[in-house]
């Protein structure tokens, strides 16, 4: 077996395959090899990065027949609504049809919270009161093998834009602290966004991260002044963003011209006024429990005077205060198109159109029955719009959208069953670009994501065409080998006891074709170039099916080869 930390390149020379049928490296004749510098060229923005260099059709919407999905339709549906297809869950979706797959998954309940495994799992003991023991293996855990999909894959998307990284914690137990924050975004998922706000403000973790816990009023003598950083990321980045939107998403213009800002610096320092007093619910720092209890109000260093925002003013200070500001920010009309277009992003497509944009945020505003802020009917909404589902998208130069990392890791894992016999999920944090991922969930560095809604790469095409492409602010040259080598460990050799199960696909191994379309409908969902087949068929001819340890091998290029493609990479 590979050493799981020792960094390997494509082409290393095959070590000797153990007796638990898992393959090594691929052997360096291995022509397969040559889809690399595609895979570069992509990451880096090039015109091959899988169709995101052209300027956005300005076609109407290709309206979806209410037909039942095929085997390929479903599993593109998995790869925008889970952490990755499997097989078994692919034909479930054939078999229910879309709506009544996601149905199923609102009424799945979660099969345990991250702080109840933790505590389940030992790691509550004196020895990791200042680590992050077990906040990666929790993770990791759920991502692969919790089979309330839809629930993991929104609540990686609230943890993407509602931003707390376990590195800026100046909290002990830092990693129950963690546990109790994303269990706030995944209890909350399917719940409503005005919810998800509370409770995100109520968190420890997030108190400490963006330094408003134990937030003090104004003090005349010193000329010290409450802290600013919550009230300024809750409006920028939370909820409303900078300029004021259309519902559509685009910007509306001032009378000078310029984008129209939605909120000033008094907004952010009469607002910083509210969220003076909250403070942890007590003092016992002995265990984890104060960081699942939500704040409370300190009455001695709160504002108790008339606080003003938004062109709301609100006076007496408290929870009242907190919840009039809340309801101030869920009120303002940006809140829907703001909140809409990321969530699109995280789960569909970078560049969505304005009507897109605007369907999602109209199911936003009122859910059909007069609610506002519905999650159910926002995911629907995404998901089920014609831009999600019309086949048009596997053509249009501006669909699709760079897949994450740690969807890259996960989608390979919960396709070929990957397992942890001693629950340890020994991964770990994968935020290293050079030798890792580049990104790892709940570990931001900063409140700005590892990547910004915004971002597109300078000087491509991407720039050129006013598109963006978040994902393409962790690639690099760099990032994009370091994963490839990454990952050819994982598939071959697993980590610790983190590893695979191939028996299913090795039933297709001697048959290179039967074997690569299988690989390419499960993880690619069938997106995969009919060039990069060939070129992956011929790269599995390569190894005999009667050669020592042929089999796995050849099932190892076809898995190995389609995550380093770009169609892969660059999924619609």
């Amino acid at each position: 077996m590979l050493d799981d930390d020792a960094p390997t390149m494509v082409g290393e020379a095959a070590a000797e395959v153990a007796d638990d049928k898992r393959f090594n490296a691929i052997p360096t004749a291995s022509p397969g090899v040559a889809v690399l510098p595609a895979l570069l060229l992509a990451a880096c923005g090039g015109s091959d990065g899988g169709g995101t260099t052209a300027a956005p059709a300005a076609s109407a919407p290709v309206v979806v027949a209410p037909v039942m999905p095929t085997a390929t339709e479903a599993s593109r549906f998995l790869a925008q609504s889970t952490m990755g297809a499997t097989r078994t869950m692919i034909d479930d979706v054939v078999a229910k049809g879309y709506s009544t797959w996601i149905d199923a998954q609102f009424a799945m309940p979660r099969a345990t919270s991250h702080w109840d495994w933790l505590n389940a799992n030992g790691y509550n003991v004196a020895a990791n009161v200042n680590s992050e023991t077990g906040f990666d293996p929790t993770m990791w855990r759920q991502l692969i093998v919790e089979p309330d999909q839809l629930r993991q894959r929104v609540g990686m998307a609230l943890l993407d834009m509602l931003v707390v990284g376990i590195g800026g914690v100046n909290l002990n137990w830092k990693q129950f602290a963690m546990a109790a924050y994303v269990d706030v975004l995944l209890d909350n998922a399917f719940g409503n966004y005005r919810a998800i706000l509370d409770g995100i403000t109520y968190n420890a973790a997030m108190g400490s991260f963006l330094t408003f816990l134990g937030n003090r009023k104004a003090n005349a003598t010193t000329g010290a002044q409450p802290d600013e950083n919550y009230a300024r990321e809750l409006m920028q980045l939370f909820s409303l963003g900078l300029y004021q939107l259309n519902q559509d998403g685009t910007v509306k213009m001032a009378a000078n011209g310029q984008p129209a800002e939605t909120y000033t610096l008094a907004d952010v320092s009469g607002l910083a006024r509210v969220f003076t007093g909250l403070s942890l619910a007590t003092t016992d720092s002995s265990k984890p429990d104060r960081y699942r209890q939500p704040l409370i109000m300190n009455a001695s260093i709160n504002e108790t005077g008339s606080a003003s925002f938004l062109g709301t003013t609100v006076s007496g200070g408290g929870t009242a205060a907190v919840k009039s500001a809340l309801d101030a920010i869920f009120a303002h009309p940006n809140i829907a198109p703001f909140v809409s277009k990321q969530l699109i992003q995280r789960l569909v497509t970078s560049n969505p159109s304005t009507g897109y944009v605007s369907r999602v945020a109209a199911a936003f505003n009122d859910n059909g029955q007069g609610a506002r802020g519905d999650m159910k009917a926002v995911i629907k909404a995404i998901l089920l719009d014609t831009e999600a589902r019309s086949s048009a998208a596997l053509t249009a130069a501006n669909a699709g959208k760079l897949r994450e990392p740690v969807m890259r890791l996960t989608g390979w894992a919960r396709a070929f069953g990957v397992t942890s016999p001693s629950n340890a999920w020994a991964i770990g944090d994968t935020s290293s670009q050079s030798n890792r991922l580049g990104q790892s969930m709940g570990r931001s560095p900063t409140v700005f994501n590892f990547f910004r809604p915004g971002y597109n790469p300078p000087a491509t095409a991407i720039a050129s065409a006013g598109l963006v492409a978040p994902e393409f602010q962790i690639t690099n040259e760099q990032s994009v080998v370091g994963y490839v080598n990454y990952m050819q460990g994982l598939v071959a050799n697993g980590t610790g006891d983190v590893k695979a199960d191939y028996a299913a696909i090795l039933t297709k191994a001697s048959d290179s074709q039967a074997l690569v379309d299988e690989v390419n409908l499960v993880l690619a969902a069938g997106q995969l170039s009919s060039t990069t087949l060939a070129a992956i068929k011929t790269s599995v001819d390569s190894v005999a099916v009667t050669a020592t340890n042929g089999l796995i091998n050849r099932v190892g290029i076809a898995i190995l080869l389609t995550l380093a493609s770009p169609e892969y990479l660059t999924v619609r």
